[in-house]
């Protein structure tokens, strides 16, 4: 069953079209990953999603539900990790999240959350004191604590080192294996590799490519004596030209 469906979505800035037309479903328990250059329209996309932008013509729909006719609907059962946020420096790991769990009728238990993102032992430390891992960690809390049904993650594990990174994805995998359907907007292929189960290529505000990352590594030959890492089947496919006849998903 699919929880978010857009359809033929198109997003203008004045005058700039930063979505033109992009289409793609996710399922029910799904990590579906959103990737494509910088300037590609996914993050303009995702917002579509969370209900935060209104697209200027196509639907999208989460969870059978309009996000521009049912904001609250949207709100209270998608959780959103933003690109870019901080938090007043002063601001305690546990105030920040019971100041978010009050935006919600209903939340899940502070603590419980702190122990799921791995902070129970951060609770009274300020925001400024975290580090990068812990505040995308805090990031993550925040998101998941309206109980939401869907956690929307943006550039997620950017300017983590390679531990941070991981230990990240794990805590994602937790968040799936919960029951939370996660749309994941990343730039590493190697993430979407350890956690996707389909993804949605998008190129110049258009969807190029949906299916499995192996679906993607099959869209393009491997040339002799060139990698044949799911980053080199995606530049291939950028480059390729191959992507302006690809099919899109129904």
């Amino acid at each position: 069953m699919s929880v978010i469906r857009v359809d033929a979505v198109q997003k203008f800035f004045g005058d700039v079209r930063a979505v033109e037309d992009v289409s793609f479903s996710v399922g029910e328990g799904e990590i579906f990953g959103i990737l494509g250059p910088n300037g590609a329209g996914k993050t303009t996309t995702v917002e579509c999603v969370a209900g935060a932008l209104v697209p200027d013509s196509g639907s999208v729909t989460v969870l059978g539900a309009d996000p521009v006719r049912t904001p609250r609907f949207v709100r209270e059962n998608v959780g959103y990790q933003l690109q870019s946020s901080t938090l007043p420096p002063a601001l305690r790991v546990g105030e920040a999240v019971d100041l978010f769990a009050a935006f919600y009728e209903s939340s899940v238990d502070t603590a419980e959350v702190l122990d799921v993102v791995g902070l129970t032992a951060e609770r009274r430390r300020p925001y400024g004191k975290l580090s990068g891992g812990q505040k995308q960690r805090l990031s993550i809390a925040l998101a998941l604590i309206g109980a939401p049904r869907i956690a929307v993650f943006d550039e997620l594990t950017t300017g983590l080192d390679p531990v941070g990174r991981r230990d990240i994805w794990q805590l994602v995998e937790r968040v799936r294996d919960s029951g939370v359907t996660v749309l994941l907007v990343t730039h590493f292929l190697d993430e979407v590799e350890r956690l996707c189960d389909r993804l949605a290529l998008i190129d110049r505000g258009r969807t190029v490519f949906v299916g499995t990352p192996d679906q993607l590594r099959e869209a393009v030959p491997t040339p002799a004596g060139e990698g044949s890492t799911l980053e080199d089947a995606y530049v291939r496919f950028l480059g390729s030209g191959r992507h302006t006849e690809q099919g899109q998903e129904d």
